[in-house]
């Protein structure tokens, strides 16, 4: 036997297996069929779950055997709803079927846990934010807040970042390279959302920025899609002066449509050592600035209803 040939048996009987185990952990009254009825096995009986998934018993029995036999995405997404996966198990049971993970979209409140919260709250040094699926900014570090301003006083569509990249000046003027980075990051927040279109709240916001954006309005028809990538970012902060920063998107493990973004700041334009003051302004620096001068420092776990 082959590397290969012994490489697919052994995905064939793992996904056997795992079919079989969630079979059996489920009941007749679950997927709605009649209980009571005395059986020689736990769980579902093949029949009923080929049944429900709508294919034939002897082709699903095959399956469960750990044999060569090929199931669609269409097939494993029947088998999912019919043994009521969550998601991790569908993405699972698809990894194992060998076929591309299922695209699913996140619906409703976005939370941000704890520990997630504690990590971003660690990165004293690096501005961080967590984004959601629409880009809205659910969370942020204290260096985020100095940097870019106090997101709290910040309401709805306000606190969204394509939203403040089109449509909120004083964040403008804070990129230095605003016409490049515009388009870019238009295009990246366009591969995002296509999972998500037509989705009212997408659509709104789209809609709004039409009429706010005369650069939004030109751009967004063109339909450019770019992948996300680590890149620079120059600032230009009206106390800290210009900075620069590398710029990275982490992907949350358990939030597939929630993002990391860090900024870590670089030797250029001594950017690590104005950041430092910024965050610790000395008694000098402090006499000096205006306290209504300083952006806000505090940190959230903020909670966006979006449906």
């Amino acid at each position: 036997m082959t590397e290969q040939e012994a490489t697919l048996k052994a995905r064939c009987a793992e996904f056997g297996a795992f079919l079989r185990s969630r079979r059996e952990r489920l009941s007749p009254t679950q997927v709605g069929l009649p209980g009571g009825v005395r059986r020689r096995t736990p769980g579902l009986r093949r029949d009923e779950v080929a049944m429900l998934a709508g294919v034939g018993t002897t082709w699903y029995t095959w399956l469960e055997q750990g044999r060569d036999v090929r199931a669609s995405p269409e097939v494993l997404s029947a088998l999912s709803n019919a043994l009521k996966l969550d998601a991790t198990e569908r993405r699972h049971l698809f990894a194992l079927g060998n076929q591309p993970p299922p695209e699913l979209r996140s619906h409703g409140v976005e939370r941000i846990e704890e520990p997630l919260q504690r990590m971003l709250d660690s990165l004293t040094g690096q501005p961080a934010y967590v984004l959601g699926r629409r880009w809205d900014i659910l969370a942020w570090n204290r260096a985020a807040a100095m940097l870019f301003g106090d997101y709290s006083t910040l309401e709805g569509d306000r606190r969204n970042i394509i939203h403040m990249l089109f449509a909120d000046h004083q964040h403008r003027r804070l990129l230095v390279d605003w016409d490049i980075l515009a388009p870019t990051t238009l295009a990246m927040f366009r591969a995002d959302s296509a999972r998500y279109a037509g989705d009212l709240e997408f659509e709104r916001l789209i809609e709004t920025l039409a009429q706010i954006s005369a650069e939004f309005r030109d751009w967004w028809p063109k339909h450019d899609v770019l992948q996300r990538l680590a890149s620079q970012k120059r600032i230009e902060h009206p106390i800290g002066g210009r900075m620069v920063f590398e710029y990275t998107s982490f992907a949350v493990s358990d939030r597939s449509d929630m993002k990391l973004i860090v900024y870590t700041p670089l030797e250029e334009e001594q950017t690590d050592k104005k950041l430092k003051s910024l965050l610790d302004p000395g008694p000098t620096e402090k006499a000096k600035t205006p306290n209504n001068n300083l952006p806000k420092t505090q940190t959230n776990r903020t909670v966006i209803a979006a449906e």
